[in-house]
């Protein structure tokens, strides 16, 4: 048998194996130029912040908070379980670490922002951050049995989405976030439906990020102390005009203020109506009938509920407040406006089962005008059922506020 190869094949086999070694063989030409040995960058030099933990969470509760600022003359803590106008001065030790420890704090979830020589900023070693229109905050959170309803927990979870839709009322596109529980892909069944707003300064992530509204409703479901449901938390933050009167918190709104404010709630309501509701009621599974619509809001949201129910009564079974009202120098307005509504109680209470007020006592921005609200109510005839508990103007009270009314729908 000849096992000899034919020429071309050697000479083929010969000319592969040159250009193989030579892929494989560095190169020096004038085009590549020798290794040198040229010093390396100088490394960056190691400060406190690289090891800095903020906030750090003790076992009895109390929270210690730390910013490397060495050449910052003044830093400040502000968080939301705070009372008052006041914040928590840092000091500031030799190596530039500004550090203070608050507290003991009830376990919760909380939100708070330094204030650096004047300047409002988040913390720069928490990654939990708290998004908002014009500001971020930074989060924390006290473990323990008594934020249990709003934690984490093992178990069947639903999903939190995030949509966008074409506004015909803002000419836009407008996001929403959308919570759907437990088995909702491999189910069939069709759900009643929360729309929760949030406040002013927020967004539609709010009440899923600090608001916890997946979770508390995810827990409530666990306990079977709730109907499964869906909850729609829309952008209630309606782009403002340039001429947009200025406001000072904690100050009455001027005439003008307050006229600019019940427009801007009068183009939320027109959107919730003519955009939100038909998106949702198109793409999801959701029972579309007033028994199985439920609304509520917090502050601007509150304002913003308000607005909706009393021009549109027939739409919501079941309707909440939260920290949010009429003053009494806006009561004759608030009334002429809505004639209609305040003097058909019969109607009204036959439409609404359930309309629920809630404010906290230390509340400086709402105490009055949510008790207000409620005997306005009361003095035509509309049920209603105020709940006055502690605390102030913070997401603190609205999270409990979800926990207690969402058990109360669709029953």
């Amino acid at each position: 048998m000849n096992n000899s190869k034919p020429r071309n094949y050697v000479l083929a086999t010969t000319i592969g194996l040159f250009f193989m070694t030579s892929a494989l063989t560095p190169k020096t030409s004038a085009q590549t130029p020798p290794r040198t040995n040229a010093p390396s960058a100088p490394r960056r030099a190691l400060t406190p912040a690289d090891t800095l933990k903020s906030p750090e969470i003790l076992p009895d509760h109390r929270v210690s908070f730390r910013l490397y600022a060495p050449k910052a003359g003044d830093v400040t803590v502000r968080g939301d379980w705070m009372e008052g106008s006041g914040a928590e001065k840092l000091i500031k030790d030799d190596q530039g670490v500004w550090s203070v420890t608050v507290g003991p704090l009830a376990p919760d979830f909380y939100s708070y922002s330094f204030t650096v020589d004047g300047m409002r900023t988040i913390d720069p070693k928490n990654a939990m951050i708290k998004q908002g229109i014009s500001s971020l905050d930074s989060m924390f959170e006290v473990p323990g049995d008594e934020a249990a309803f709003e934690a984490n927990r093992p178990g069947p979870h639903g999903d939190i989405r995030i949509a966008w839709y074409q506004s015909s009322t803002l000419e836009m596109q407008r996001r929403v976030h959308i919570y759907t529980p437990p088995g909702y892909d491999s189910s069939r069944a069709s759900y009643p439906v929360l729309y929760l707003l949030h406040g002013g300064g927020d967004e539609d992530s709010g009440w899923s990020m600090i608001g916890r509204a997946g979770f508390i409703i995810d827990n409530l479901l666990a306990e079977k102390k709730a109907k499964p449901m869906i909850i729609v938390m829309p952008n209630g933050s309606i782009p403002r005009p340039a001429n947009f009167p200025a406001f000072t918190p904690g100050t009455p709104p001027s005439p003008e203020l307050a006229a600019a404010m019940a427009a801007s709630q009068e183009r939320f309501t027109k959107e919730l109506l003519n955009d939100i509701i038909p998106y949702v009621e198109k793409n999801y599974r959701v029972l579309a009938s007033r028994e199985n619509r439920a609304i509520a809001g917090l502050s601007m949201g509150g304002g913003q509920t308000l607005r909706v129910v009393t021009s549109h009564p027939e739409t919501f079974a079941y309707v909440a407040v939260w920290s949010a009202g009429v003053s009494q120098q806006n009561a004759a307005e608030f009334e002429k406006r809505n004639a209609a509504f305040l003097n058909e109680a019969d109607k009204v209470n036959r439409l609404v089962k359930l309309f629920s007020i809630r404010v906290g006592d230390k509340d400086t921005l709402a105490y009055a005008g949510t008790r207000n609200l409620s005997e306005l109510l009361n003095q035509h005839g509309i049920k209603n059922e105020l709940h006055v508990s502690g605390g102030g103007h913070t997401w603190i009270n609205w999270r409990h506020y979800l926990n207690e009314f969402a058990p109360l729908l669709f029953p």
